[in-house]
């Protein structure tokens, strides 16, 4: 198991790669990234930073089991969840604040084989988040290596106050994906919000991101000549168990 400034570092140098300005992904203070340490704490992008510019004193160590327990609540107040979350740092000195969606960052880090977790708000799929047709757009799978890289499908989450109620509704969508898949989905998409990617590693989050805002923009692409042709559940059930393609799949994310 990497040592806490191992895992501190590839956090904030993953979380500057999706900040990049030329990539589109989020700008300003949009998005937080997370990674998990031990069983016990992670890792959690501080309210208000930048990530194009993250430094690791802008990552602040939770505690997981006090954030996981404001989901069994049936409802908190923003001031409550502020001072729970404050509670929960391993740090009490530390300025940084945790962000709000700390809460949906834990419960995501607490499925089998997820470390990292990488939350944008790219422009090609905010496109599409904000459509009428956003759920079955970001559903559907349009060419293999979306399927490679993002999953055989992506859980859908309706329009949700940012907080507690996201991270609640987050966990609704998950556990239907798994129910269904038996693993972990790799892509989380937010209506009217944005967008999720987890995964054992930094560069699994990045791979699943890039490839992501690819099917977006094809997507866009093909809506504007006469729409998109998904492929089907046999297609998808085909490449996402074919030997080659996991082979390549852990290649193209190690």
């Amino acid at each position: 198991m990497p040592s806490p400034q191992e895992v501190l570092t590839q956090l904030a140098e993953m979380s500057r790669r999706l900040g990049d300005a030329a990539r589109d992904y989020a700008i300003l203070g949009e998005g937080n990234t997370s990674a998990a340490v031990d069983e016990e704490t992670f890792f959690v992008k501080a309210s208000g930073a930048c990530l194009a510019t993250l430094n690791p004193e802008q990552l602040v160590r939770v505690r997981r089991a006090p954030v996981l327990a404001l989901l069994e609540r049936d409802s908190t107040s923003d001031t409550a969840i502020a001072e729970a979350l404050q509670a929960a740092k391993v740090d009490r000195n530390t300025p940084m604040r945790p962000s709000v969606e700390t809460l949906f960052h834990a419960y995501l880090l607490s499925l089998p084989g997820i470390r990292f977790v990488g939350h944008t708000h790219p422009t090609a799929i905010n496109a599409l988040l904000c459509s009428p047709r956003a759920g079955e757009l970001v559903r559907g799978r349009l060419f293999p290596d979306h399927i490679v890289c993002c999953g055989p499908d992506a859980a859908f989450v309706p329009y949700v106050d940012p907080g507690q109620p996201l991270a609640c509704a987050i966990r609704a969508a998950v556990e239907r994906y798994l129910a269904e898949w038996g693993e972990a989905p790799r892509t989380v998409y937010m209506q009217n919000h944005g967008f999720i990617a987890l995964g054992r590693s930094a560069a699994e989050v990045e791979s699943a991101t890039a490839m992501a805002v690819k099917a977006a923009c094809v997507l866009l692409g093909a809506a504007a000549v006469g729409g998109p042709v998904f492929l089907d559940e046999r297609q998808i059930a085909r490449i996402h168990t074919r030997p080659d393609e996991k082979y390549r799949q852990a290649r193209i994310s190690s």
